[in-house]
């Protein structure tokens, strides 16, 4: 089983009225440098100019951007090389990332290669700390700068030092 971390940027709440933007994704592995990077043009007219900011990107810029279609199919791709065994989706805010990535998955290809489900870091370390309101962010050692990659990075040190530090039962392939 392979665990992957997930961010994403949108220009939106939700997925179809909205667009994601970009998204990042990194195998949780010890080195944490296999990465998935996609830029995605629009999919709808509607957006909000304060969402959009937090991507870092201009409207005019994300025209140009990929087809999701083509993008989503690249991230399947990757997904299924880079794994072994059933793929894990987790990110800091899976109610967020997976919403768009589920959506966009089965709106352009049919298909979700992660399944139906998906884990939320913050729970994890809520968990293991035994207190709903523990505060984990501060282990990141990747700055969170909005750039996918580097978040997602960031949530995967904290995954990772949960598993050497705090004692967390988790394959990672």
């Amino acid at each position: 089983m392979s665990y992957i971390m997930v961010d994403i940027e949108s220009d939106g709440p939700i997925p179809g009225d909205f667009s994601m933007i970009c998204f990042g994704a990194v195998l949780v592995t010890d080195e944490l440098d296999i990465t998935f990077y996609g830029k995605l043009k629009p999919i709808s007219e509607n957006f909000n100019p304060d969402a959009l900011a937090v991507s870092g990107f201009s409207r005019e810029e994300t025209l140009s951007f990929d087809d999701p279609a083509k993008v989503m199919l690249e991230f399947e791709d990757w997904i299924k090389n880079n794994s072994k065994g059933r793929p894990v989706f987790i990110s800091d805010n899976n109610g967020f990332d997976w919403m768009f990535i589920c959506w966009y998955f089965h709106h352009f290809t049919g298909r979700n290669p992660f399944g139906y489900s998906s884990r939320r870091l913050s729970d994890l370390y809520c968990g293991l700390e035994k207190d709903t309101f523990a505060q984990w962010k501060h282990l990141r050692g990747t700055a969170h700068t909005h750039n996918p990659v580097d978040d997602a990075r960031g949530n995967a040190e904290v995954l990772l030092y949960m598993k050497r530090e705090m004692g967390l039962k988790i394959a990672l392939k």
